[in-house]
């Protein structure tokens, strides 16, 4: 933890610049109602597609307006940052639109389709550079390479030009409605999003509820408002790549202290579950923290009853060889994939007569792993099973110790259930 010495509040003169300056490189993103949402929650649910940016998040705007901000000898020495992969493609989209020396370094953890995608935006202009396992183990080497170099370190969040910049999705927003807008929930990952687009609303929509969405496995903001001050976590989930940070920005977490009414952790599996729904009901695809404002409804399911609500879409950087993972987890939170040590007696026939006896209609058997070893009586295999629906689990389990077949469950012992699957 940390004692705050600085105060900073961003003034809507400066995001109003931060506009003006995004004009010729972005559009406003749209603004839209989202029908299966709006019927769900029985609300209006609007959406704010910041997803569909040619850099496929917000990250564009902070970047490209800090970036620009410089002067012109620090952009003749080169810039540098760190990131987990949006904040890099903005990055990467500036350099090469302003013909500037670039260096990003991101975790070697970072999906390949950011990867690929830092490297096109970026060109001949930018270098990128893969170091740790986290956000903040790529920062921290950053920092050092901007102090030998003497470049400029473009921070993802903590800086007022970046939190500036992504302040403008509010200005489009209260710009893209005459309606009231009576909840705004948005993602918090180092927190410029949410200090940026706070900061205008608390101007220009005082009686908006503001609710910040993190992920359960990253909350670092979720911490340093409860503590009222900034927390550092030791460690961190980094499934919600987008959003999984160990410290919030300083600057962010002041403005959010002040302007943030609720702040709500989300589940990973919660997430997984958002991004499928949303590709097979609306074809919109999102990354996990593209999901996270959306996914956070649920909580507040009785209080935005013919309400007026946005959610900020961040990004839909997501790389499509984490759909299986996306799916699994998706399904182990709704209770419909479950893990077993099955024991099977060691004679012929006795896979078949699990299946016939124990095994529904609608069951599936989605993995197996044994081997047969004929000098014990029986033998244990582990086997997933999907089933339709999430009560079937209970006369599930009660068949298979009346036959003898149950060993254990495994998905209540997570590090033995990774270890074995």
């Amino acid at each position: 933890m940390e004692t705050l010495s600085k105060t900073y509040f961003p003034e809507l003169k400066d995001i109003e610049k931060a506009a003006n300056r995004l004009k010729s490189v972005i559009a406003n993103s749209p603004l839209s109602q989202n029908m299966t949402y709006s019927k769900k929650y029985k609300a209006n649910v609007l959406l704010k597609r910041e997803d569909l940016h040619n850099v496929r998040s917000y990250k564009i705007r902070g970047a490209y307006n800090k970036i620009t901000s410089l002067s012109v000898n620090k952009k003749n020495k080169g810039i540098v940052c760190a990131s987990a992969g949006n904040h890099a493609q903005g990055v990467a989209f500036s350099c090469n639109e302003k013909k500037i020396k670039g260096t990003i370094f991101m975790p070697t953890t970072t999906p390949q389709q950011k990867i690929d995608k830092v490297k096109w935006f970026g060109g001949i202009h930018v270098k990128l550079i893969l170091f740790g396992d986290t956000f903040d183990d790529a920062k921290k080497e950053s920092i050092k390479f901007s102090k030998d170099n003497n470049c400029t370190f473009i921070h993802p969040f903590d800086d007022p030009l970046i939190i500036e910049g992504q302040g403008t999705i509010g200005l489009e927003i209260l710009n893209q409605t005459s309606k009231h807008i009576d909840y705004l929930f948005l993602p918090v990952g180092g927190g410029g999003l949410a200090a940026g687009v706070s900061e205008v609303f608390k101007k220009l929509s005082p009686k908006t509820k503001i609710i910040g969405a993190e992920p359960e496995g990253a909350p670092s903001m979720y911490q340093s408002l409860k503590s009222n001050t900034l927390v550092s976590l030791d460690k961190l989930n980094p499934f919600v790549d987008g959003a999984a940070v160990k410290k919030v920005g300083t600057l962010n977490f002041e403005i959010c202290k002040t302007n943030l009414d609720d702040m709500l952790l989300v589940k990973e599996g919660a997430l997984c579950s958002e991004i499928l729904e949303l590709y097979n009901k609306d074809a919109i695809v999102v990354e996990p923290a593209g999901a996270l404002s959306i996914s956070a409804l649920d909580q507040y399911k009785n209080e935005i009853i013919g309400k007026n609500v946005v959610c900020i879409v961040s990004g839909s950087n997501n790389d499509i060889t984490r759909m299986e993972e996306i799916k699994e987890k998706a399904l182990l939170y709704n209770g419909l994939k479950h893990y077993f040590l099955v024991k099977f007696p060691q004679r012929s026939g006795a896979l078949r007569e699990f299946v016939v006896n124990i095994l529904g209609k609608d069951d599936d058997i989605t993995h197996f792993e044994y081997t047969k070893k004929n000098y014990k009586e029986k033998g244990s295999a582990v086997v997933g099973l999907e089933i339709k629906n999430e009560k079937s689990l209970e006369k599930l389990i009660q068949k298979m110790k009346l036959n003898g077949f149950y060993g254990e469950y495994l998905n209540n012992k997570p590090i033995l259930l990774e270890t074995l699957v």
